[in-house]
Parts: C-alpha cells; sequence; structure tokens
C-alpha cells in the first residue's frame, strides 16, 4: 500500500490525452496561484511516460511548485533513484510523505545503506516514522539478505511502540524469515505479537519455515492457526502443501493421524477452516496411494472451499501421481464445466500429465489454446514448468513439431526444458535430432546433468546408434564429471544388447560398480532373445526370476523365444512354472478419445460401461471376416 493516492493500471496516460490535459492545465491556471498545484498533481497520477514526466517537472519549477510536499512525493515515485534523490535534495521541509517515497524508491533499487542515511536523516528532524516507513526499510533489507539491518530496524521498532501494528509485524517476520539462521527470530516476533489474529503474520512464518525445509515446524503452526479458527489465506495453504512434499512415509502416516484428531477437535469451526485441513488430508492420503480416501475427503469439502483452487490440485495431482490420468482428466473436466473455478498453473502442469499419459492430444491442445487465451500474457514463453509440460504432452501424444514450437518461443531455456526435448526426441526414434539439441544446449552454457544423459543414452538406445551412445557414456565421466548411476548403466546394457553386442554388454555388466537390477538382466535377455543367443538367455532368464521371481516379463519373453523355435516342452515348463509361484501377466491397457471423452480398456476387464455393444459389435465384424471372398 502506498502513502499517496495512485490510479488504477488502466488509467494510463496515452500522448494525445496527456497533450490535452496538460493545455487545458496551461490555459485555465494561474501560474502565480498556489490553487494551481492541485492540478499539477493531479497529472502526476497514473502511469506516465518518462517525457510526459518530464514536461510536468518543467512546469513544476517554472510555477516554483517543488516545495510543495505532494507533488514532490509523487514526482520522486515515477523517477530512477538518481533523480528521486534530486528531487527530495531540494525540499527544504519535506513531511513524512517525501520521506517514504524516497526511501520506498532507494529499497526498490537495492540502495540499502541510502535508505538507511535518510531514514537517520528522518529521525534527525522533528519528524516520526511511520508504518510505511517501517515498511519500506524492511523492503530494503530483504533485498539485501543481511540479518544485522533487519536487527536495526527491529530495535526502532519496539522503541517507536509499532510492534503491536499487524502491518509492520508482518514485514518484520517477513524479513527475519528470509534469513536461514533468524528463523528463530521471526518466530519470537510472532509470539510477542498481542492478537493473532491478523493472518498474513501466520502466512509469512509458515512461509519461512516452508522455505528452510523444517515441515514439523509448518504443519505444528498450521494446526494452531486452524485451533484458533483462523481461515488460511491460499498463500499459507501453498507452504503448507510445500512442506508436506518433503515429508517420508512414515511422517505421512504421522501427520495423516495428527490432522484427522484437529479435523474432529474443530468440527464446529468455520467451513473454510475445515475445508483447508482436508485439503492437506487429500494431499497426505494421495502421497501414501491412498487414492480413493482423497477422493472421499475431496467430495466432503463444500462448495465454499472448492472456490480455491487448491483442493482441485490437490485431487488432480493425487490422480496423475498415483497412474489414474482418465480419473484426473474427467475431474479437471468437471472443474472447468463451472465458471466459478479457475485452473491455475499448477493444475495445467497436472492436466498436460494426464493428457501424455493417455495420448489425449485433443485436450493438450484444448489447454494450450486456454493458456495462450486466457492466462497472464507470455506466460508460456516466461513460465518453464509449463512450456516444459506441454513440450513433454506433444512428445507423448506424437505431436513432434508442436514441442519443437513451444520450445523455439521459449525465452529462458533451462536443462529441464532442454532434457524434455531430448527425451521427447528420444522417445520418438529422433536419435540424431536428440543430438543436435544437446550441441545447442551446450553452445549456451548450459551444464548438462544426469537427466540429460540418460535422455541421451535413451535416444541412441530407440535408434539404434551404439557408436554415439558409446561416446556419450564415456564423456559423461570424462568430459562432465558425472558418474554414471545404474540407470545409465542399464540404458547403454540396452542400447548394446539390441544391436547385438552380447559380449560388449555382458562386460559393461561386469564392470559395473553397482549389483544388476531387474532391468540390467531383462536388457541382456531381450537383446539375446532378439539376436537368437537362447544359449545366454537361458542363464540370464534365471538371474532375472531370481531378481524379481514376481515379475512376468521374464517368464513372457522367454516362453515366446521357445515358441518361436518350436520348443514346446519348454514353454509348458515355464507356464506351469508361473502358475505355481502364481505369476500372473500384466494385461495389456489402452485409452482412446471419442468426442472428448476418454474410453480406457483393460484386458479382460468388463469395466468400459459400452463393453457389451463393443463385444457384440467386434463379434460380428469377426464374422464377416470368416465368410470367403469369391472372385
Amino acid at each position: 500500500m502506498l502513502p499517496f493516492p495512485r490510479r488504477s493500471a488502466s488509467t494510463i496516460n496515452t500522448p494525445s490525452s496527456f497533450a490535452s490535459r496538460l493545455a487545458r492545465h496551461l490555459l485555465h491556471s494561474n501560474p502565480f496561484s498556489s490553487t494551481s498545484f492541485p492540478n499539477l498533481s493531479t497529472l502526476l497520477q497514473g502511469r506516465i511516460s518518462c517525457s510526459h514526466v518530464l514536461q510536468i517537472h518543467a512546469q513544476v519549477c517554472r510555477r516554483n511548485a517543488h516545495q510543495d510536499n505532494l507533488i514532490a512525493t509523487r514526482l520522486i515515485g515515477h523517477y530512477p533513484s538518481h533523480r528521486a534523490l534530486a528531487v527530495f535534495s531540494h525540499l527544504e521541509s519535506p513531511n513524512i510523505f517525501p520521506f517514504n517515497a524516497i526511501i520506498r524508491v532507494l529499497a526498490e533499487a537495492g540502495l540499502v545503506s541510502n535508505s538507511f542515511l535518510l531514514f537517520k536523516k528522518l529521525k534527525q528532524s522533528s519528524l516520526s516514522p511511520n508504518d510505511f516507513t517501517f515498511s519500506f526499510l524492511l523492503k530494503a533489507c530483504l533485498r539485501s539478505g543481511y540479518a544485522r539491518w533487519v536487527k536495526q530496524v527491529h530495535v526502532q521498532i519496539v522503541k517507536l511502540g509499532y510492534l503491536g501494528h499487524s502491518a509492520v509485524c508482518n514485514s518484520l517476520l517477513v524479513a527475519y524469515s528470509k534469513v536461514d539462521e533468524e528463523l528463530d527470530s521471526a518466530r519470537k516476533v510472532f509470539d510477542e505479537i498481542p492478537e493473532k489474529d491478523f493472518v498474513p503474520c501466520w502466512t509469512s512464518l509458515i512461509a519461512g519455515y516452508a522455505q528452510a525445509g523444517r515441515a514439523g515446524e509448518v504443519l505444528q503452526l498450521f494446526c494452531k492457526m486452524v485451533e484458533e479458527n483462523l481461515s488460511p489465506e491460499d498463500d499459507t495453504m501453498v507452504s503448507v502443501l510445500s512442506a508436506c512434499s518433503t515429508l517420508d512415509m512414515v511422517q505421512f502416516e504421522r501427520w495423516v493421524r495428527v490432522m484427522h484428531e484437529v479435523f474432529l477437535e474443530n468440527f464446529d469451526s468455520d467451513k473454510l477452516v475445515r475445508g483447508s485441513i482436508n485439503t492437506v488430508l487429500v494431499y497426505l492420503y494421495g502421497k501414501l496411494g491412498k487414492v480413493e480416501k482423497s477422493r472421499e475427503i475431496f467430495d466432503e469439502i463444500d462448495n465454499i472451499g472448492k472456490g480455491s483452487v487448491l483442493p482441485w490440485n490437490a485431487m488432480i495431482g493425487t490422480y496423475v501421481q498415483n497412474g489414474c490420468p482418465v480419473e484426473a482428466l474427467n475431474l479437471f473436466r468437471l472443474m472447468v464445466g463451472d465458471s466459478d473455478h479457475r485452473p491455475n498453473h499448477v493444475t495445467m502442469v497436472s492436466v498436460l500429465s494426464a493428457c501424455g499419459q493417455v495420448g489425449d492430444l485433443e485436450l493438450g491442445m484444448w489447454v494450450h489454446d486456454y493458456l495462450k487465451s486466457r492466462g497472464r500474457r507470455g506466460v508460456l514463453h516466461t513460465n518453464t514448468f509449463l512450456a516444459t509440460a506441454l513440450i513433454d504432452m506433444y512428445f507423448k501424444c506424437g505431436s513432434l513439431e508442436r514441442a519443437r514450437e513451444v520450445f523455439n518461443k521459449m525465452k529462458s531455456k533451462d536443462v529441464v526444458a532442454f532434457n524434455a526435448m531430448i527425451m521427447g526426441l528420444a522417445a520418438n526414434g529422433e536419435g540424431r535430432e536428440a543430438n543436435r539439441i544437446f550441441c545447442e544446449m551446450k553452445e549456451l552454457g548450459l551444464h548438462p546433468n544426469a537427466g540429460t544423459f540418460l535422455g541421451l543414452l535413451c535416444a541412441c538406445n530407440h535408434a539404434g546408434l551404439p557408436d554415439e551412445g558409446r561416446q556419450i557414456f564415456r564423456d559423461m565421466n570424462l568430459s562432465f564429471s558425472i558418474s554414471p548411476e545404474l540407470e545409465h548403466y542399464a540404458c547403454y546394457i540396452d542400447l548394446l544388447a539390441r544391436v547385438g553386442l552380447i559380449e560388449e554388454a555382458l562386460e559393461v555388466v561386469g564392470s559395473m560398480p553397482f549389483e544388476p537390477n531387474n532391468y540390467v538382466w531383462g536388457a541382456l535377455l531381450g537383446g539375446c532373445l532378439l539376436h537368437s543367443r537362447l544359449d545366454l538367455a537361458r542363464n540370464i532368464y534365471g538371474r532375472l526370476v531370481e531378481m524379481d521371481p514376481r515379475n512376468s516379463g521374464g517368464y513372457v519373453m522367454l516362453a515366446n523365444a521357445f515358441a518361436v523355435d518350436q520348443q514346446w516342452t519348454e514353454v509348458s515348463v515355464l507356464r506351469w512354472v508361473m502358475r505355481q509361484k502364481g505369476v500372473k501377466k500384466q494385461p495389456g491397457q489402452s485409452w482412446i478419445t471419442i468426442d472428448g471423452f476418454v474410453h480406457e480398456f483393460l484386458v479382460g476387464s468388463p469395466a468400459n460401461p459400452q463393453i457389451e455393444g463393443i463385444s457384440t459389435t467386434l463379434s460380428g465384424l469377426m464374422n464377416v471376416m470368416r465368410v470367403p471372398v469369391f472372385k
């Protein structure tokens, strides 16, 4: 909040409108009358171009109005720090308003020392600082990152009796909370606030704890806030959910119990308060994989609670993270079907992920159009999370050109965006293009990470490029000092095995600093079967079954190889072993989108509501296909 009036951003002075206003002002005002000063101050309201400010300033000097505190205050607000200081220095008797204005300008310019020099000058005058003075000074402290400045302001706040002022206390909390080692000071300030009914103070401390990774304190403070029957803001909930994301499995279970207890103890509280607890529970149950419980609690949140985007994001995110993309998209359609609910970028990232999982290009394109037409201007060019999610979705839906278009329009490309491009091209068999993107990444001076090299190895794997893959695997450590992890070895071994370099793949397995896992043995088995190396396949199959006895993949691959070789006895033995061990083949799954609705099919499952009609039609088609055709 500013210490002087401002117009809304929509009131922008165009050259023609400004010129006519200034002309009318000059024609109808007396240059020597003090009553003309208010007209000059009015001209300084709203957003004004630099050239217009200079024109008005010239009139201010011409009319000897530069000693008017209101005019000076508004001029200071329009100028950069050096010119603002010049305006301020010409004031013979400044009141608190120009002092606050110049401290604010200096704070926003990061000139902390200068801000404090002006504050010292203010104290030496007959004036007293007010709440705006302290808020602007604390903003300067935030930019400096030095706790000593905060402590100096804190002393002055206590000395002048502003510790009971909610806005000042909140600014002090924010300043302390941004410095990790001063979080205890922030908590002390919070505990000394006489009336704790100002929600932003709770939000600031919770945000400080969340940013420092102190999830326990975040959730304890949130529970205490609920007990005080205070409705958390959306910003509060964002910090609470962010803290929840850092918990381990044991902590998830503990906090689910705690939240249930808090909910029951505060059942008669405000509906928004209860809704905030349920939002946290939706998130926690989702992290525990209890999707149905999450949905049950989500459905208990009333329409007032669902007026916030956060419970929707928590539930949609739960579906996506637990492999339920169809349910996520159905819930999203329910959300956007109500004009009172508006998705944000977090919603869209989850929805784009779900679109990629089921291949729903139509809905993905709708989201893209929505963001371009109704999102913040230029959001897709500047928000790397959204742009990367779009790139990933388009690649998974097979729309490579659209993915490239989104990538090329990004103003600032980071490693994550390049990794999405490399992995997307890899999945679509564009190995050489993925390597070209990697070269572009290096030219921009970006340092690749482990994910980059995993994508490059996958690209070489899918495109069948053993020489390029071998070079990339070597360069990881030699050129970029990144030690290959087990997943890099598994991908490289899969590449060698696929192209028939079985012996070289086995040498890599022997040189690994890790114990081979089921992915390594599975890659080797796949390569042996692809290149008819049944002699090695039997031994590798044994290793794979020993490593992962419940996985049907190894059994099925070897059984298929025996069937091709017409070794039916061996096929029967493998199927008998699977039955004895209770190993079941993973059923196939597919999706298709018709008229905006995603239909899911699972082999052997009658879950689709139209399964009877589909089966009847399929049976009819099979009968038609059996009819002999006579020429």
